[in-house]
């Protein structure tokens, strides 16, 4: 089995509290990793699961097309475009640098796979500020982001639509019985040549949730839910078909194709 090598970018987080005891008070700093199911999942599979945290991104994420190509897919997963756009040398010290997201959009159309994962900073993400919108990667992905804030929060839960003629499609073998509910996703518009292979109920709207496309000689996907909690539960996770939802994503990304011009 040839091993594929493949980049999860972001999907971390640190969140600082303060603790109030009475008179007295306390600070905490807590790092968070959203990526633990996934590497789990992945693990002894063809896919060579390499994690770059959102704060290590903002720097080790490469700039040329030659690091790139190391990588047979890159998955986007919760981390905005600022995270990439603002290397320090920009951010802290006024010079230029290559925009990275130029470099993905380039890779992907010279034959790389790009996809990007849902969450409260991809897409447009909560209060926009995920950015991602009027961007080179958004010209890569199979769907529009919106210009606002794009989140559909469902706390009771809805179960995947299948749209009737993708039933049999590849990225949906070996998956059986009913899909575990998700408790939200963003919303996304998909792009005229995308296919939509699932959605939102009709009741929510519709609205895309699982979608591929060909950019160049490039394949893309989008998922717009989440790839780990909150809108994707532990019962999703543990589900088998959680596992092979994700094999069957990055086989299918990974597969070249002929140029579309």
């Amino acid at each position: 089995m040839s091993q594929k090598n493949v980049l999860l970018v972001g999907e971390t987080w640190v969140s600082a509290a303060t603790h109030y005891k009475g008179f007295d008070a306390f600070g905490s700093v807590t790092f968070h990793s959203g990526a633990k199911a996934i590497i789990a999942a992945l693990a002894g599979s063809e896919f060579t699961l390499t994690h770059m945290a959102a704060h290590q991104a903002v720097e080790d994420l490469p700039f040329t097309l030659q690091e790139l190509n190391q990588y047979d897919a890159i998955l986007l997963s919760d981390i905005g475009a600022n995270s990439l756009l603002l290397h320090p040398d920009v951010w802290l010290h006024g010079k230029t640098v290559a925009n990275r997201l130029d470099v993905l959009r380039d890779w992907t159309a010279q034959g790389g796979a790009l996809a990007m994962f849902g969450g409260y900073l991809s897409f447009q993400g909560i209060d926009g500020k995920a950015h991602w919108h009027r961007t080179a990667v958004e010209q890569a992905l199979p769907v529009t982001c919106l210009p606002y804030d794009d989140r559909i929060e469902v706390p009771q839960g809805f179960q995947p639509q299948i749209a009737e003629e993708h039933q049999s499609h590849p990225l949906f073998a070996q998956i059986n019985g009913e899909w575990p509910l998700l408790l939200g996703a963003n919303e996304v518009i998909a792009k005229e040549h995308a296919e939509v292979l699932a959605r939102l109920p009709d009741a929510l709207g519709g609205h895309p949730l699982l979608v591929t496309g060909q950019y160049h000689q490039g394949r893309t996907l989008a998922w717009t839910s989440d790839i780990s909690p909150h809108w994707l539960p532990q019962n999703f996770i543990d589900w088998p078909g959680y596992k092979q939802l994700l094999i069957n994503m990055l086989t299918w990304l990974t597969q070249k194709q002929p140029t579309v011009d």
